[in-house]
């Protein structure tokens, strides 16, 4: 008999992990509250670069994750290699480099347009046979026992018949109903920022070159776009100016405050698109694995974007999830087996709790206006340019390849 997986979720996580348990031969039904396009509105011809489009910062990891199921080539079409990333302090002497050819990679990432990403994805989920997607629904209800997870849900507003299975994946986002249904709690710190999201146009080709520059109003992170001249920005600032930033009339003064922080390395900042604005949070929540449904993406751990390491990170739970399912299958055992779902839960924690600890301590750190403190990490900036043996390790882990 076929088994199957109830997934709670289609964004990009949601969507990702059933291309992945489908190429495992693992049937899955997914439910996302979300109407999606038709099939003739997701295809690649529909598609066409957009100048507000949003951006992902792939690792090398999550990139192979991605040749893996046989889709790079074509998410490569709207994607552009990382060849260095450059650290700063805006009026520091600080600052650290990292290059791809001095650590012998191809590249350390790739930055894909999240709207090339979803399509892609989508595309594939909706060709894929062992994948039955119901979109517009709204899960109601949640309930287990020792055997089954039973769903209820509505369409449109009338209910669907229940779904059971052995095995509920609940990747159904920050404020995930899955995870309060189970009674998880959460562990929640407010950054009191809200992140500036955007494309820009500049002057100076960016020649694959990432850059990370702290400075008094937030971390502000470019990343090149394809296009030699397009940049994608993240600019977190203290929750309650976004105003300041956000609307057509604000264009020129969003583009003067990157001038002023970033400097003439980019050239001139002569376009901006549209900015959107997420306020940031860490939300934790306090166990992944609840008898048989597993937390995954933000519905587990919510993380503050300062070194683009959310998305990858929830990639590699994923992956790491599979390969404990199917050695479940191998075993002709039950792949929602609690204790298997604890003994994921354990093997993912100290990856996750590394990559938490690190964003939170960079937002933490070098938000702190102390000028002890800023003499401190500047000295730290220095050190990690020059100290033999730290530069890998760094890429290593910033690569995912060291999970």
């Amino acid at each position: 008999m076929q088994q199957q997986v109830i997934m709670v979720g289609g964004g990009m996580v949601g969507l990702s992990l059933s291309l992945m348990l489908a190429k495992a031969n693992i049937a899955v039904k997914l439910l996302e509250a979300v109407k999606y396009p038709n099939d003739d509105q997701v295809g690649p011809a529909a598609y066409h670069s957009g100048f507000d489009a949003r951006n992902t910062a792939l690792s090398r990891r999550s990139v192979q994750i991605y040749q893996q199921l046989g889709l790079w080539d074509a998410l490569q079409q709207h994607a552009t290699p990382i060849l260095e990333v450059h650290i700063t302090e805006q009026g520091s002497f600080g600052k650290a480099r990292l290059m791809a050819a001095q650590e012998k990679v191809e590249s350390f990432g790739q930055v894909i347009e999240n709207a090339w990403l979803g399509r892609v994805l989508l595309a594939q989920v909706q060709q894929q046979p062992l994948i039955e997607l119901i979109d517009g629904v709204r899960v109601t209800s949640l309930k287990q026992d020792a055997d089954q997870v039973y769903v209820e849900a509505t369409r449109n507003g009338e209910p669907i018949p229940p779904l059971t299975s052995r095995l509920l994946i609940a990747a159904d986002g920050r404020d995930s109903f899955c995870r309060q249904a189970l009674g998880v709690g959460v562990d929640v710190h407010d950054y009191d920022q809200v992140a500036i999201v955007t494309a820009v146009q500049t002057s100076k080709p960016h020649h694959q070159v990432g850059f990370e520059r702290f400075s008094p109003r937030g971390p502000l992170a470019l990343l090149p776009l394809p296009g030699e001249f397009r940049r994608s920005v993240v600019w977190p600032v203290k929750k309650g100016t976004e105003h300041e930033w956000l609307g057509a009339e604000n264009d020129q003064h969003f583009l003067d405050a990157l001038q002023q922080t970033y400097g003439d390395r980019a050239g001139k900042f002569l376009k901006t698109g549209q900015r959107f604005s997420f306020p940031l949070s860490q939300v934790l929540a306090e166990k992944q694995a609840v008898g048989r449904v597993i937390l995954m993406g933000n519905a587990a751990h919510t993380i503050h974007p300062v070194a683009g390491q959310g998305f990858n990170l929830c990639l590699r739970d994923a992956d790491v999830l599979v390969r404990f399912i199917t050695g479940q299958l191998v075993k002709s055992d039950d792949i929602g087996e609690p204790q298997m779902l604890l003994a994921y839960e354990q093997a993912r924690l100290i990856d996750q709790q590394r990559v938490i600890r690190f964003c939170d301590s960079v937002v933490r750190g070098f938000s702190h206006p102390n000028p002890l403190l800023k003499l401190l990490r500047n000295t730290g900036l220095v050190a990690f340019d020059v100290i033999p043996g730290i530069k890998p390790l760094v890429a290593s882990y910033a690569m995912g390849l060291k999970a």
